[in-house]
């Protein structure tokens, strides 16, 4: 499997290619560091985009569905789109025009297949789980039939895709340094907040390290 991505109609950036990448290290990065994505698609002629978690396994990112929702067997009947983006800080020039923002995207094209296989479903569930909280499928109560019948798991491999990333600072246009206007960049970034108990905790039960120590990727 080669390290870089070969690039495609759907994949190549026409504008600003110089901010596009090709190679796993750089789109396994930006899915691993953030599990909420956004799967494009058709639906009965109309174009849909659905918000959903996804995970990183290998050369594959998973996402999980109900299985009665009427997105899904739309998406596995065709191409589909799953994005997912970083919004990394704003940034301010000294005209409208360049505006803009510092990000990491990943687009990801391809057609999706769900995983049948029960016992298989049931593992990508838990490594669903224990990839954001190691440690915690062991700790739950075991999942019934009717719940993993309930929940789809669909994969799409990673063969066809590219990063778009904006980084740095103003680009302004040469004259434009002389004027008397701030210019700069905003950082910004996700921050987890301290957990929050549910008040039906029972007294007793103790926070998980995975609640009070979480982080992406």
């Amino acid at each position: 499997m080669s390290d870089i991505l070969p690039i495609t109609d759907r994949t190549r950036l026409r504008r600003a290619p110089q901010r596009g990448a090709f190679d796993r290290e750089t789109l396994y990065a930006i899915l691993d560091a953030m599990p909420l994505c956004h799967i494009g698609y058709t639906l009965n002629g109309s174009p849909i985009v659905m918000p959903t978690l996804q995970w990183r396994e290998g050369d594959h990112v998973y996402w999980h569905a109900s299985s009665a929702a009427r997105g899904l067997r739309a998406a596995l009947t065709q191409e589909v789109c799953v994005t997912v983006s970083l919004f990394d800080g704003l940034v301010l020039a000294r005209s409208a025009m360049h505006h803009s923002a510092n990000f990491r995207a990943a687009m990801i094209f391809g057609r999706p297949q769900e995983v049948t296989d029960p016992d298989q479903k049931v593992e990508k569930l838990k490594n669903l789980i224990e990839h954001f909280y190691p440690g915690r499928w062991d700790q739950l109560r075991p999942m019934t039939e009717q719940e993993a019948k309930a929940t789809s798991v669909l994969s799409l491999p990673i063969e066809e895709a590219s990063a778009k990333i904006r980084t740095g600072g103003v680009q302004d246009d040469e004259d434009d340094y002389s004027l008397p206007i701030w210019a700069g960049v905003i950082p910004l970034s996700l921050q987890m907040q301290p957990a929050i108990p549910d008040p039906r905790n029972l007294p007793d039960v103790e926070m998980p390290d995975h609640a009070t120590y979480f982080k992406f990727g």
